[in-house]
């Protein structure tokens, strides 16, 4: 007897460890009933991942139910909320148990370290598999990270290092072409930095909570682009030094300096933060951010609106001329 829909999510998607208070009604019924705490806004991120877009068939379940809770708290991150929930749309061409049993383990293990409730969501039948998951978080009314609140004279800083997902994913793909039929450890690490990604939650919290900054976002399509959302919402331009970019040894090891910094520039799916921080809390940063054991970097500054060039580029404090593109779904 084939297992039905309500099978497969009794099995694979109620055994969860995680029971939040402000959960009154999860998995079962045709709605998920919740609470959102008092003075809190109600965070919420929807997010998809489409097979041969966002990755190859031959993935491991176990990584892909991990990146995809991963990217999405990565979301609320950016905003300064604290994750709570999740729900999650699944649709497949077919019912592969053995599948689905690692890509719950793969869910679960992130659900599990940061205390977020999967409470509900939908699973169907379709020609291509994908995923989308929707995370909903709180933030403190007062203080939630936007990408419009930048500031003429505040400083640009970068969690991590970049460039790292963009490699992995060039390495998984030579993987999956049979370009490459093994990795060296430099490799092995970029390629867990694209499946592995960590939500910079403590992160975004610690600069919500003290006031660091009011602005941030978290790097999924390249810190060009995405810090060109903010220079837009915000209305104002930013010096970059290319030089200060933060580059993993790894990166350097395999591709040079120049080649990291181009990819640092350009290279998506990071999901570290990228945040503006006022030139009268940067003293603070260390005294608030020391503990978290998060690395950070200060890699330029927001200047007035420029007309002509949205972000300027310096290395060693002379300006260089570098066009840089980020990723874009419909190209």
């Amino acid at each position: 007897m084939p297992i039905t829909e309500f099978d497969l999510i009794n099995t694979f998607f109620t055994q969860q460890s995680v029971h939040r208070p402000d959960v009154a009604l999860a998995i079962g019924d045709d709605c998920a009933l919740t609470s959102v705490p008092h003075n809190k806004f109600l965070a919420i991120t929807t997010d998809t991942m489409v097979e041969n877009s966002h990755f190859y068939p031959n993935i491991n379940p176990r990584d892909l139910g991990y990146k995809a809770i991963a990217t999405n708290l990565s979301d609320l991150a950016s905003m300064g909320a604290e994750p709570a929930w999740v729900s999650l749309a699944l649709t497949l061409p077919k019912v592969n148990e053995s599948w689905l049993q690692a890509f719950s383990q793969g869910m679960f293990k992130i659900l599990n370290e940061y205390n977020v409730a999967l409470i509900g969501g939908d699973t169907t039948s379709g020609a291509v598999p994908s995923i989308t998951i929707t995370a909903q978080g709180f933030c403190d009314k007062n203080t939630v990270l936007r990408r419009d609140q930048a500031k003429v004279g505040d400083w640009i800083y970068v969690s991590g290092t970049l460039g790292d997902g963009l490699a992995g994913f060039h390495l998984i793909s030579d993987l999956y072409q049979s370009k490459k039929s093994a990795v060296n450890l430099d490799e092995e690490f970029l390629i867990q930095r694209n499946l592995h990604p960590i939500p910079r939650i403590s992160l975004g919290l610690t600069l919500s909570r003290y006031q660091l900054s009011c602005c941030a976002l978290d790097l999924s399509d390249g810190l060009v682009g995405d810090l060109g959302h903010i220079l837009q919402h915000s209305g104002v331009s930013a010096v970059l030094n290319v030089d200060h970019l933060p580059c993993s040894r790894s990166l350097i090891n395999l591709y040079g300096r120049e080649q990291a910094e181009l990819l640092a520039l350009q290279g998506g799916e990071d999901y570290e933060l990228c945040f503006t921080v006022p030139d009268h809390q940067k003293a603070f940063l260390e005294r608030y951010l020391a503990p978290l054991n998060v690395p950070y970097t200060c890699i330029g500054r927001i200047v007035e609106k420029n007309p002509t060039e949205n972000i300027i580029y310096q290395r060693q404090g002379k300006m260089v001329d570098l066009h840089i593109s980020s990723f874009e779904h419909f190209k």
